[in-house]
């Protein structure tokens, strides 16, 4: 199996405003740290207007973890192209690639939260419309050397030339996030990478890989299990109580995100929306308790078909050593404790 990280910077930090940015410096540190340790890969979020300090910029906190580290795959988990204009987003997203000499993933989406919608006067409707036309975009953008013009139904582009071109060709891998069965076909057939959410049981899991699979290869195109990954909170707990008053302040923490993320009219929809009208629902399935316990649910994992996890780790860099020594190395592909060069 293979590893990485799905983290959430902030700006600020115990003790700190978020103007000395010592969150993103931390955030930084930790993950140099998940390098040397093994960690395959980082993936971060992209949130704006959340109230508290969540990255924004995250292409840009990516090229300063890039010049920090040298195997750890770059990733964005995810990026929501209908709040960029599509072009600049594939000359950044170009850039960091260059930077990193090809260890970008880009992961994309078409947002969930309410009040980022909101904010950048953005209908939900629209979304999906917008998505697909910065995709198409973005990828002609990266393919062709040639000049071109778009003229869609958001973006107008006259005689462009998107530079410069990305290291890895075509262009980065994309991963979007994906749940129901038409999403995930949709993923499938688009030739897309696929991660899948924090919440959702081991058999679930299983079933959405295999609709997954089943889409690609109907469509002509090869499969392999680390193009699908699926997201999971970890916490390594020292007996029950600890873990009973982790998973209580991961309930708090999530409960933050539903309120933002939740319509003016209460519906459920997407992503941590479909978990959130159950108590309980949105902690089901961490990966929180002793080390044997977390292997047990690792091993439930793996027996679905899951071959890759993001973690996101609760409590700091003492927890990714603890999963890093006592639990990875019985199932990453290499020794997990390898010495930062």
């Amino acid at each position: 199996m293979r590893f990485g990280l799905f983290c959430s910077p902030k700006a600020d930090a115990p003790g700190f405003r978020p103007e000395t940015g010592r969150g993103f410096f931390d955030y930084l540190e930790f993950n140099v740290e998940a390098e040397a340790l093994g960690f395959h890969s980082s993936f971060s979020v992209e949130h704006h207007f959340s109230g508290w300090n969540q990255v924004s910029s995250t292409l840009m906190l990516l090229s300063a973890l890039a010049m920090r580290t040298r195997t750890l795959r770059l990733g964005t988990a995810v990026i929501v192209p209908p709040w960029h204009n599509p072009v600049l987003l594939a000359e950044e997203a170009a850039t960091l690639d260059l930077l990193s000499h090809g260890r970008l993933d880009l992961g994309i989406g078409k947002g969930y939260r309410h009040s980022e919608f909101k904010g950048f006067q953005i209908s939900p409707d629209e979304a999906e419309a917008r998505f697909d036309e910065a995709v198409e975009v973005m990828t002609r953008a990266w393919t062709t050397r040639e000049r071109f013009s778009h003229k869609g139904r958001f973006w107008h582009f006259e005689d462009v030339i998107v530079e410069p071109p990305p290291a890895q060709r075509p262009h980065p891998p994309l991963w979007v996030a994906a749940g129901n069965p038409h999403s995930i076909r949709r993923a499938a057939a688009r030739g897309f990478n696929l991660i899948l959410d924090q919440y959702a049981s081991a058999t679930a899991l299983g079933e959405r890989i295999a609709i997954y699979k089943a889409e690609r290869e109907a469509n002509g195109l090869p499969f392999d299990p680390m193009q699908v990954t699926a997201a999971r909170q970890l916490y390594v707990a020292k007996d029950k109580a600890d873990k009973d008053a982790a998973l209580a302040r991961q309930a708090e923490y999530t409960r933050r995100t539903i309120n933002v993320a939740r319509m003016p009219d209460g519906k459920t929809g997407s992503h941590v929306l479909a978990y959130a009208d159950r108590a309980g629902a949105t902690e089901e399935n961490a990966l929180f308790g002793t080390p044997e316990e977390i292997a047990g649910m690792i091993e439930a994992l793996r027996d679905a078909g899951v071959t890759y996890v993001l973690l996101t780790i609760a409590g700091g860099v003492d927890q990714l050593r603890r999963f890093a020594r006592e639990i990875m190395p019985a199932f990453a592909r290499e020794p997990a404790a390898r010495a930062a060069e």
